[in-house]
């Protein structure tokens, strides 16, 4: 039996850290996606209340981000 788990630590002890690796990057990842979409949201509230575009467009541009921005 010690030899069985010799080999399964040898094959799949790897896996566990490297998981968890991958699910911190992801949710770093993530997180700077969110980022992105408020940083564009707030640029576009601003060009909007400054009189920058019209609302036509502002309407546009923010169902774009709010469809598109979170997928990339």
């Amino acid at each position: 039996m010690h030899t069985f788990d010799y080999i399964w630590d040898m094959s799949f002890g790897w896996l566990l850290p490297l998981l968890i690796i991958v699910i911190i990057f992801y949710v770093l990842e993530e997180k700077d996606h969110q980022t992105e979409y408020s940083n564009a949201k707030d640029i576009l509230d601003k060009r909007y209340a400054s009189g920058g575009i019209a609302k036509q467009e502002y309407i546009e541009k923010s169902n774009y981000l709010k469809k598109y921005a979170l997928h990339v």
